[in-house]
């Protein structure tokens, strides 16, 4: 088991926790992989503009569930939304949120 898959897999009750409450899935990776494929109803805003973002985000008054290709990102995308003070959660790579999701 790779170390990423354990995270998520510690993740995987907060997360469910989290979709139950409405959370916003946060695809973090760029426009070109997102169009490539992505999750119903999940919005993206790539990591690299996450920070012009916090207040559109903040709006939103959700708990975000962040994602990516394997977590990286994403892992990145959550230390700066908690750092605003946003409720957010990794969901790791986009395979295993969807199959957590579905």
């Amino acid at each position: 088991m790779g170390i990423l898959r354990f995270f998520y897999k510690r993740n995987s009750r907060k997360i469910t926790e989290f979709l139950k409450r409405d959370a916003v899935i946060l695809d973090v990776r760029t426009q070109l992989e997102w169009e490539e494929v992505h999750l119903t109803d999940a919005i993206n805003i790539p990591l690299s503009d996450l920070k012009d973002n916090i207040e559109h985000l903040k709006a939103m008054n959700k708990p975000i569930v962040a994602h990516c290709k394997s977590g990286l990102r994403s892992a990145r995308a959550v230390k700066l939304l908690k750092f605003y003070k946003i409720e957010a959660v990794n969901g790791g790579g986009i395979a295993d949120l969807q199959l957590l999701i579905n």
